[in-house]
């Protein structure tokens, strides 16, 4: 039988995850997480292989077509100045980085293709998205010239916040660009305060609530329609980008923030 993982192992893997310190413990809990969800992956992989392939004896991702393994790492191979070889686990990362960087760029040039109102993405949409980020990339806040005004011209008063408009507020405040994924991620959270605001206003509103918290409410709610939490919560990432040499905020930088805070 195969042996399971070792809790230092998964120790080491699950303190990428967290800043705390992780109990011996919980290691071996985890490993025991970590196993029972092996038992009910495995089956379900192996029968939708089987359906896809009735002829395949290898177990697949049928949900996802990867990058060529081989391939990749004779590539990164070939790029290394100092080191000789490449383990399996940095192919992995780089093909996970790979995907991620291929499916930010054809969202944004699929973007730009529906602008275009055509159903083929063209070079030229390919092009306008590549310019679009060495520019960014290039960016610093010395450079930018726009007010806080056109930042947030058009995203109150009933209108939607867009990935624009984020994109612009990272740039102006914290100086710095930020990734679709991260854009995304903050977009979920700023429409999930406001609806736990909204229903705190909505629960205190009624007689016999506490005004205190009402008040409170009331002023968190003017604070998201003018955009101060997203301002603030840029500027804590950029912040950590920062101490960290990054040059764009990412998911990693709004992980560890509390957003009601």
């Amino acid at each position: 039988m195969a042996k399971p993982y070792a809790p230092s192992h998964i120790g080491a893997v699950a303190a990428t995850f967290t800043e705390m310190r992780i109990a011996g413990a919980v290691k071996e809990q985890l490993v025991e997480l970590m196993i029972a969800e092996i038992d009910r992956m495995v089956p379900e992989m192996e029968a939708a292989t089987q359906l896809a392939n009735p002829e395949k004896k290898t177990l697949d991702d049928t949900n996802r077509t990867r990058l060529n393994y081989n391939r990749t790492r004779e590539l990164m191979i070939e790029r290394l100045s100092t080191l000789e070889s490449v383990g399996s686990e940095a192919v992995q990362a780089g093909i996970h980085r790979l995907e991620s960087y291929l499916k930010r760029i054809l969202n944004s040039a699929e973007m730009a293709a529906s602008k275009d109102r055509v159903s083929t993405i063209k070079p030229r949409h390919l092009q306008s998205i590549l310019q679009t980020t060495d520019e960014e990339t290039e960016e610093s806040i010395e450079k930018s010239s726009e007010p806080e005004e056109d930042v947030l011209e058009g995203q109150i008063s009933g209108s939607a916040l867009t990935p624009m408009a984020i994109r612009k507020i990272a740039r102006s405040f914290a100086g710095m660009p930020i990734t679709d994924a991260a854009v995304e991620e903050l977009l979920l959270w700023y429409y999930e305060v406001v609806d736990e605001t909204g229903q705190n206003i909505r629960e205190h509103a009624q007689l016999g609530g506490n005004p205190a918290t009402f008040i409170e409410s009331l002023d968190r709610m003017k604070d998201l329609m003018m955009l101060g939490w997203i301002r603030r919560m840029l500027v804590r990432a950029g912040l950590d980008a920062q101490e960290r040499g990054y040059k764009r905020i990412d998911i990693e930088q709004l992980i560890h923030l509390d957003p009601f805070e």
